[in-house]
């Protein structure tokens, strides 16, 4: 009787490779932690620095310097600079070689609120605080600051960014009170009252019609005040 050899070869070159992954990830668990590097995504401006980034993770849980990797819990890690104020996103990995990578997301301000509390709108329409390392360049928000009108503050901001040409001009909000909204542009004296948030569309196309007309008749800085409240009309007033 012949005895068919592959089959108790099969079942050694398991066990053998079963061994050796064994072997291998109780190496990778025992090496411990070499460094960390921080990488901040997307931005040149950083609101957040690696020196607050460690001085965050020291205090949650010392050096993470020489901890073995099995008692390194990233999950964890992670939602830790999440907390902070700075901190849209965090993901945290560790590399083959006991290299603990941190990639942050901070979070983006698309308005600056100045009142008796300064802080930003941030680009999800939540408040950030300010920050000691950089300020960002963003239209200001005056005036009569409520949750409602921080709301249709933010509907603004968010159609504005999305537009080159009001990206670029309009550096600033004035709220006068609900449903009464006025842009402040480049040219210091001319302001745009808004009104509400409805028909943004329509009021900004009639806008931009008035606005290349008189650029065009150069008569642009005899106007004080631009009005966009009435439906299908842009109200002007000169100076």
């Amino acid at each position: 009787m012949r005895i068919n050899w592959n089959y108790p070869k099969l079942f050694l070159l398991i066990i053998c490779i079963t061994t050796l992954y064994a072997f291998t990830n109780q190496r990778n668990a025992m090496r411990n932690v070499k460094g960390m590097n921080i990488d901040f995504v997307g931005q040149e401006n950083l609101f957040l620095t690696q020196e607050m980034v460690n001085k965050l993770l020291i205090q949650n849980y010392g050096s993470l310097k020489n901890v073995p990797k099995e008692r390194v819990v990233l999950n964890t890690i992670e939602s830790v600079l999440q907390t902070h104020d700075m901190v849209k996103d965090a993901q945290v990995y560790l590399t083959v070689d006991g290299e603990l990578n941190t990639k942050i997301t901070q979070r983006q301000p698309v308005g600056r609120v100045a009142g008796e509390r300064s802080f930003y709108l941030d680009d999800q329409g939540l408040q950030m605080p300010l920050s000691p390392n950089h300020s960002a360049r963003v239209p200001i928000i005056t005036g009569e600051i409520t949750g409602k009108t921080l709301e249709d503050a933010y509907v603004i901001l968010k159609y504005i960014n999305q537009d080159p040409f009001l990206s670029k001009n309009v550096i600033g909000i004035h709220i006068q009170g609900e449903s009464d909204y006025q842009l402040k542009f480049r040219l210091e004296h001319f302001v745009v009252r808004l009104g509400d948030v409805t028909d943004l569309d329509e009021k900004f196309k009639n806008f931009k019609a008035f606005y290349t007309k008189a650029t065009e008749e150069k008569t642009l800085l005899s106007y004080q005040v631009v009005s966009l409240e009435f439906e299908n009309q842009v109200v002007c007033t000169k100076i």
